[in-house]
């Protein structure tokens, strides 16, 4: 659920004190680079302290074949490879949701790297929605402990000498976080670009009120705070990739949310919009993956790993 802010948001005030602290050259400034795999549309980033090179991986992926049942790992070597060029010290492995549209290489990054694996507390909401659909059974235990730290809204931690401070942003699904990290946001689907709007709300748990207060909770950062997105698909018009925007972008200009929208409007908006959006292609082998915390199932007697896709048929 979303936390009650109606006296006060101790949370967005220490962020937003962050942010201004950092933008001052009163704090350190995060070195952020970004890797996008364009097969999920998907980026990964690892932000750093410049001074100690302590870093974060955040939303990583997993190469996946659909058709062949294939996994490998090009794309997350190429973020092992960044983080030894630049002598960085992984010591967080960041998921802002579960996801359903590509495969976390959590596990296989920290397994390279080291680090600390995290993701909201809403992720047992997500265990016990998910786990009876694809009936994962009673070894499937549904209380986040494949994952090494469950954050909840406010809750803070270093990367050397830059702060952050986590936001707890429901809407898309339940479990959604915000890492603020100095001056750099990291908000996973709540927002894309503001040529292309913002995240779907209707997936379990997912709710178009709460991702419209979530989302300008978040613009309620100062106008300069960096924005990095978890996803671009190009609006229509524009011929390149991009994932990182501003808070003040966003408010001058995003398509379905910017200042002067009222939520009534939004929530219509987004039910409507929602209505017409298939499945994402990956939805099936994603979620039993990322919600055991990117971790693929366990070999059956034969050896094999196996993924279920419940069936459906449209007579009774």
């Amino acid at each position: 659920m979303i936390p009650s802010h109606a006296i006060a948001d101790a949370a967005l005030e220490r962020a937003q004190e962050q942010v201004r602290l950092s933008l001052s050259g009163r704090a350190p400034r995060p070195v952020v680079r970004g890797f996008f795999d364009e097969p999920t549309h998907t980026a990964t980033f690892v932000v750093h302290d410049p001074e100690s090179r302590e870093a974060a991986v955040i939303d990583s992926v997993l190469d996946f074949d659909s058709a062949s049942g294939t996994v490998s790992y090009a794309a997350a070597d190429r973020v092992i490879d960044y983080v030894r060029l630049e002598n960085l010290t992984v010591t967080w492995i960041l998921e802002t949701h579960v996801h359903a549209d590509h495969l976390s290489a959590a596990p296989y990054l920290q397994g390279k790297l080291g680090g600390r694996l995290a993701i909201g507390r809403g992720i047992v909401e997500v265990q016990e929605t998910f786990g009876k659909l694809f009936n994962a059974g009673t070894a499937f235990a549904r209380t986040g402990a494949e994952f090494d730290r469950l954050f909840e809204d406010g809750d803070r931690f270093t990367l050397g000498g830059v702060a952050a401070t986590i936001l707890h942003v429901p809407g898309h699904t339940p479990a959604d976080l915000a890492y603020v990290i100095g001056d750099a946001a990291f908000v996973g689907d709540t927002l894309f670009m503001p040529d292309y709007g913002t995240a779907r709300a209707d997936f379990p748990g997912g709710d178009a009120r709460q991702l419209f207060r979530s989302i300008r909770r978040l613009l309620s950062l100062p106008d300069p705070t960096r924005l990095f997105l978890c996803h671009d698909y190009k609006a229509p018009g524009r011929d390149s990739f991009v994932t990182e925007t501003d808070v003040a972008a966003q408010r001058a200009g995003n398509v379905h949310v910017r200042d002067g929208t009222a939520e009534d409007d939004f929530v219509e908006m987004r039910k409507a919009r929602d209505r017409t959006l298939n499945a994402p292609r990956l939805i099936m082998p994603s979620i039993q993956v990322n919600m055991r915390g990117g971790r693929l199932p366990e070999p059956e007697a034969n050896g094999t790993r196996y993924l279920k896709i419940p069936l459906t048929t449209d007579r009774g």
